[in-house]
């Protein structure tokens, strides 16, 4: 049996520079298990997909729902799993140290944390307070029960505040204050991409989203993970909206399609 150590070791050798790792994002146990079944090699959260699978927004679930949920997929497949731990649920690094041991000992192989506040008027923490949090994150990621993968997130670009060098100050910041990966969701310009690689060490992740390069462009460039946040979740969202506006709208059944594919995917993965 694999052990969590072996796990999160295993999580970070596949974060390799040029031939980056494709990880899902999945928003309950039977994603987690669809996605798994698909060949993918490790699986992370979603806090918006989870959020939007108890019919709430992004930032909407308790630290407690958030840590069951984690607990819960990443007992759900073989493959190591990244927790979405949003800003872990609190401000000082204290807090942050301590929803991560918790994450830990729900079997995770890696979690993230975010520099946004949770408050739009004042969506950013300063940097200083931001690198004392990954810290105290890297602290009880690496010597705790387990030592865990440690992505760090720099939320400028997600929350009006698309300045690159700030950015790059940050991810250096985070990078010295022990992170494994580092990661600015929604930077994903190609030169923008280039100058933040260059003056970073670690394993770079970008988001998959509307008007980002493509994986091979992503790998070309040196990216070494690629995720798809809520996005996945989402779509699912969106093809049962389409399903039931034709069902209501016209009166017809082309969505039975779709099900070709679920049934067999479902028929594949779901198999106990």
């Amino acid at each position: 049996m694999t052990t969590q150590d072996e796990l999160a070791s295993q999580f970070l050798s596949l974060h390799r520079p040029g031939h980056p790792l494709l990880m899902p994002n999945a928003w309950d146990i039977g994603s987690a298990v669809l996605l798994a079944s698909l060949g993918f090699e490790a699986l992370a959260t979603t806090s918006g997909g989870f959020a939007t699978s108890k019919g709430r927004l992004d930032g909407a679930m308790t630290k407690d729902e958030v840590l069951a949920h984690v607990a819960e997929l990443a007992a759900a497949t073989a493959l190591p799993l990244s927790a979405d731990l949003e800003n872990c649920f609190a401000d000082e690094p204290e807090g942050v140290a301590r929803t991560i041991a918790e994450a830990i000992e729900g079997g995770v192989a890696g979690v993230s944390v975010e520099d946004f506040t949770g408050h739009e008027e004042e969506p950013i923490y300063d940097i200083d307070l931001a690198a004392a949090r990954v810290e105290a994150a890297a602290e009880a990621a690496h010597n705790g029960a387990a030592r865990i993968v440690l992505t760090a997130r720099a939320e400028n670009y997600i929350h009006g505040r698309p300045d690159l060098a700030d950015t790059i100050a940050r991810l250096q910041a985070y990078q010295e204050a022990g992170a494994d990966v580092l990661f600015a969701p929604r930077l994903d310009d190609p030169d923008e991409l280039r100058q933040l690689m260059a003056e970073v060490d670690l394993p770079v992740s970008v988001l998959a989203a509307p008007g980002a390069p493509t994986v091979a462009e992503l790998a070309a460039l040196g990216v070494s993970r690629i995720s798809v946040g809520g996005a996945f979740a989402v779509a699912a969202y969106g093809a049962l909206v389409n399903a039931a506006t034709e069902l209501r709208q016209q009166g017809t059944y082309g969505y039975w399609e779709l099900t070709k594919t679920g049934g067999r995917a479902v028929r594949t993965a779901f198999h106990s």
